[in-house]
């Protein structure tokens, strides 16, 4: 299957540091109009070129490790002075049978739910841990934070189950995190769905009652379909608020770093009938940014009931999205069909102000797709 990934361009715009984007879930087919209905993500932010931001100073690693106060600004501080030194990438230092593993072997090592953070203190958010392999191989580190203090996640094989090919694990005593996913009773009281998940790169994904996964957003795109090839910047460490007894929401802080840039995210999660991440970054460069997307979405599409040129398979269609939706600032509501071309091909669109866009999944029926297994009826709209 060939992933389809848009971003929405402005040119010639100054993006402040501090950048503020809503992903909201609902079910409307169009992203006009300021609440919107489940199963549908929209983003006020744009694919925009950032100009020579700089960054400041410097913090050794022995004394970020060694402070346990938490603010609001403790990310972005580390950040900024991240940011100020030269980068250094993470360290692969895997086992050799851990570092080769392919997927199969990779779904052999799950999380043990009853190790779930917060599932004995009957908080309505829970926290599993993704762990490293395939092709998750840079660590991650996890982060708690209760009463302004941070504390670090410490990695034990009996947070894992190990089996068939992944048994070596139990004796290993310091493999790590590759990332982190989010649970709650998203579709009845009793049960604790995923709901969220941070999980390679810079990606993340989100649900909304009664959706599976489908495409993901990102923290950041950089140099997207140049010459050069892209970059992808990394979620380097996450911290994790607890959640109040009768919290609708949890907040989640991160660490971003690459070559070129390191960034600081708060993402406050809503879920339910309409799931909503609120996404504040801040970004510090280590050099000028000149093809740098804000808000990015990846997705996928193969194939789709009109487009089916060369196609032999008894589904009607294999897409989780099937076309761009935008709403542009003058009021103007577009529609551009995805396709899947034999060659990489981009696509810009420029508007002044634009009020809204997304990638949607508009079939909704499981005779759309005749897929018992994928259910890409399913599918969140981005």
């Amino acid at each position: 299957m060939e992933a389809s990934q848009l971003l929405l361009r402005r040119s010639a715009v100054r993006v402040p540091a501090l950048t503020n984007v809503r992903l909201q879930c609902g079910d409307s087919g169009s992203p006009r109009g300021s609440k919107v209905r489940r199963r549908e993500l929209l983003l006020g932010g744009l694919y925009a070129p950032l100009l020579a931001l700089t960054g400041g100073g410097l913090l050794s690693a022995r004394a970020r490790a060694a402070s346990t106060a938490f603010t609001e600004e403790t990310v972005p501080s580390i950040a900024r002075q991240l940011a100020a030194t030269a980068y250094a990438p993470p360290t692969a230092d895997l086992p050799p049978w851990l570092a080769a593993i392919g997927y199969d072997e990779y779904r052999d090592i799950r999380f043990n739910p009853t190790q779930a953070l917060w599932r004995r203190e009957g908080l309505p958010f829970q926290a599993q841990y993704f762990h490293r392999g395939f092709l998750f191989k840079d660590p991650v580190q996890l982060f708690t934070v209760a009463a302004g203090q941070a504390t670090q996640v410490d990695y034990s094989p009996d947070l894992f189950t190990f089996r068939a090919g992944a048994r070596r694990g139990r004796n290993e005593r310091d493999l790590g995190f590759a990332g982190v996913r989010l649970h709650g009773a998203i579709n009845r009281p009793d049960y604790f769905d995923e709901i969220a998940a941070f999980l390679g790169a810079s990606y993340f994904r989100a649900v909304a009652k009664g959706q599976s996964y489908g495409l993901s957003a990102r923290g950041l795109a950089l140099n997207t379909v140049q010459p050069a090839g892209e970059e992808f910047p990394v979620f380097r460490r996450f911290w994790i608020e607890q959640p109040a007894p009768s919290a609708e929401s949890i907040v989640v802080h991160a660490l971003m770093d690459s070559p070129s840039v390191a960034g600081a995210f708060r993402f406050t999660i809503r879920p339910g009938v309409e799931t909503v991440f609120d996404v504040q970054s801040r970004l510090y460069p280590r050099t000028e940014l000149r093809h740098a997307g804000i808000a990015p979405l990846t997705s996928m599409y193969q194939f789709g009931a009109s487009d089916r040129v060369g196609v032999d398979d008894y589904r009607p269609a294999v897409h989780d999205s099937d076309g761009l939706a935008m709403w542009t600032g003058a009021g103007e509501q577009i529609w551009r069909p995805l396709h899947n071309p034999s060659v990489v091909q981009d696509s810009g669109f420029e508007d002044a102000a634009p009020r809204a866009f997304g990638l949607m999944q508009r079939q909704r029926e499981f005779s759309d797709y005749a897929d018992s297994e994928a259910h890409y009826e399913k599918r969140p709209r981005a």
